[in-house]
């Protein structure tokens, strides 16, 4: 009995020795790749920069607050690409001018929000189907749907805030887009409800301060409407995406090992204190 259960702290440690490996040494490479960042910002006087590497430096420490706070095992996959999103979105986006650089950078970021945001309501779904305290057992389809309401759900907030601090301090988060076709009717001429269609719009002029200025832009400014589409669109992709693995990985019992790399795992403590991943409890399709 005590070479089994000396075997299985082995194991168990061995385990977690591997697993620690791999992600660390992504996150000691991004984390020396932030204070390099801090530096050079703070030698520039960017002391705006400086603080949002003091950020990413936190923000890369909330995967591990979350397995100890929530008693979760993130799997190596979904933690480092929660490492790379962070860094890609604060560094890299906001401090390398990636956003502007790149048509499709926020694009990118935001379909990998919606993955990872169904990928946190998955796992607290779960919790609660697992946990004695809630009489909760839903099925995998309806599991799937809470994942992809809640993604959803941070993806429209997120958008609120982008247009609160645009409003307030703007900041124009939310990115303008040139258009060549507009349909209105604020230009009915008869005071109605009929869409009046401008079609090959070919720049936006704006009268300020008493006087003309042509923007050249080549089109129509369009304010923040299409980004704010086309974040909640892809975030809308992400966000079945992984609805659709974490339905096919409670489907089959947790057997994909694919699915293994992006599902949050509950774990419970044995009789010798070893957090282990437990035996999914999941409920089945007759279930509500």
């Amino acid at each position: 009995m005590k070479k089994k259960s000396l075997e299985k702290i082995k194991n168990g440690a061995v385990a977690t020795l591997r697993k620690k490996k791999t992600v660390s040494t992504v996150y000691l490479i991004l984390r020396a790749l932030v204070l390099l960042t801090m530096v050079a910002q703070f030698f520039n006087g960017n002391f705006e920069n400086v603080f949002l590497c003091g950020l990413t430096l936190v923000l890369f420490i909330l995967p591990t607050i979350l397995e100890r706070r929530l008693k979760i095992d993130l799997p190596d996959t979904l933690e480092i690409i929660i490492l790379l999103f962070i860094f890609s979105a604060e560094i890299l986006g906001e401090i390398q001018s990636f956003y502007a650089t790149f048509p499709h950078w926020d694009a990118t970021l935001h379909t990998l929000n919606g993955f990872l945001c169904a990928a946190i309501g998955f796992c607290l779904v779960d919790m609660c189907n697992r946990s004695e305290r809630f009489s909760l057992s839903l099925s995998p389809v309806f599991m799937s749907i809470v994942a992809f309401c809640f993604s959803m759900t941070i993806g429209v907030l997120w958008e609120f805030f982008e247009y609160f601090m645009d409003q307030v301090f703007l900041l124009d988060m939310q990115k303008d887009t040139i258009v060549q076709t507009i349909s209105t009717v604020t230009l009915d001429p008869t005071g109605g409800n009929t869409p009046q269609i401008l079609r090959k719009v070919t720049d936006t002029v704006i009268l300020s301060g008493g006087e003309e200025l042509a923007l050249g832009l080549g089109g129509y400014l369009d304010l923040g409407l299409h980004d704010t589409m086309d974040d909640l669109f892809v975030n809308f992709i992400g966000a079945v995406v992984f609805s659709l693995i974490g339905y096919f990985y409670v489907k089959n019992r947790g057997r994909s090992r694919f699915a293994r790399r992006f599902i949050p795992q509950v774990l419970d403590s044995d009789a010798d204190g070893i957090p282990d991943a437990a035996e999914h409890t999941f409920g089945t399709d007759d279930n509500v």
